[in-house]
This record gives C-alpha cells, sequence and structure tokens, in this order.
C-alpha cells in the first residue's frame, strides 16, 4: 500500500481505505485464532500456551522473507524502507512496562482492542488502562523527556549491526525460529494447563 501512493499508483484516500480494510480483516483472524483471550495470551509467560509466539515469529519471519525476495526481484528497495529510530533507555523501560502489563492483564496494546471488539470488560479496562498512561506520559513528558531521549542509536538494523549480508541473518533468524518453535513445544508439555 504504502510504496503504491508513494508512487501515485493509488491516491492516499484509496490508501486508508486498503488500510481500514485489512486492518478489519487482521483483527477478525486475531479474534478468530483466540487472541482476544487473556488466558491465551498470558499462557506465552507461563508456558503452558504458545500459539501467540508462534504465530508473531511466523508473521516476522514471512514478512522478511517477502521483503528479501521482493527486493531481489526489484519489487521494493529496502534503502527506502522506514525504520524506527532507537533510543535504548526508553525502548529498555517501556519494555518494561508494557511486558509488566502484559503479564497482568493478558493483553498488549493491539490484542486489547481485538478483545473490546467482542465486548470483554477485562479489555475495556486495559484500554482504559492504556489512555491513561498515555495521558500521565504525555502530562508530565519534561519530568522523563531527557530519558526518552537518551541513548539514540540512529536507526540500524540488526544485520548491519552485526556486521551481516540480510540473507545470512535472516538464515540465523529462521534456525532461531526452528529453535523457539521447539522449545515452545517443549514448554506445553511440561507445564501443560487444563483447557480454558
Amino acid at each position: 500500500m504504502g510504496p503504491l501512493s508513494v508512487n501515485g499508483i493509488i491516491s492516499e484516500n484509496t490508501n486508508l481505505f486498503l488500510a481500514f480494510i485489512i486492518g478489519i480483516g487482521f483483527g477478525f483472524v486475531l479474534e478468530q485464532s483466540g487472541f482476544s483471550s487473556s488466558r491465551k495470551l498470558a499462557g506465552v509467560f507461563y508456558g503452558y500456551d504458545t500459539v501467540v509466539l508462534k504465530v508473531f515469529f511466523t508473521a516476522a519471519i514471512t514478512g522478511m522473507l517477502g521483503l528479501l525476495f521482493f527486493s531481489l526481484f526489484g519489487w521494493v528497495d529496502l534503502n527506502l524502507i522506514y525504520v524506527n529510530p532507537t533510543y535504548l533507555t526508553s525502548a529498555i523501560v517501556g519494555g518494561i512496562i508494557m511486558g509488566a502489563g502484559f503479564i497482568m492483564g493478558g493483553y498488549c496494546p493491539g490484542t486489547s482492542f481485538c478483545g473490546a471488539s467482542i465486548g470483554k470488560i477485562d479489555a475495556l479496562v486495559f484500554i482504559g488502562g492504556l489512555f491513561i498512561g498515555v495521558f500521565i506520559f504525555g502530562i508530565g513528558y519534561n519530568l522523563w523527556s531527557g530519558m526518552y531521549i537518551a541513548k539514540f542509536l540512529g536507526s540500524p538494523k540488526i544485520s548491519e549491526t552485526l556486521g551481516l549480508t540480510d540473507g545470512i541473518f535472516a538464515l540465523i533468524l529462521i534456525i532461531v525460529a526452528l529453535a523457539m518453535f521447539w522449545v515452545a513445544e517443549w514448554a506445553e508439555k511440561k507445564f501443560p494447563r487444563e483447557a480454558y
């Protein structure tokens, strides 16, 4: 969508409409896969259900390989792909806060909206907490802006940081994913839980 819009093949309004349709489809698939269940999501941290981990890891690998092959065919210029800037301190602090919230509430920001869309009260409470957190961050920005922008690393790619080509990094990541899938299967057998 993005490149089609930037190159004038589709209009900006069509781009937004397609994003809306894809978002609805993505939410539907998440809900049908059980990702609106806080127990299923929390199961990743307790080891009894690693479906979420497997699905998101598979999606990342698929997206990575898609971009690599599109690049090889000349359909995508990887140099034009936006990479979020890295602020190491705030990434670590934010990761800890979000991880703690994920463990306690059983939702990440995206899946909380998925749960809320089918009327789950705990998901609505989680979304309320999300907005309160955003409000507190905005109001108190001057208090922690130094921490927020600390340790700026630019927009590095992991492959470049490690001195690897994108293809070699992709191969290593696929091997890591396969190992992770094996560990996930082992964890589910080691920490079984009754159906929920």
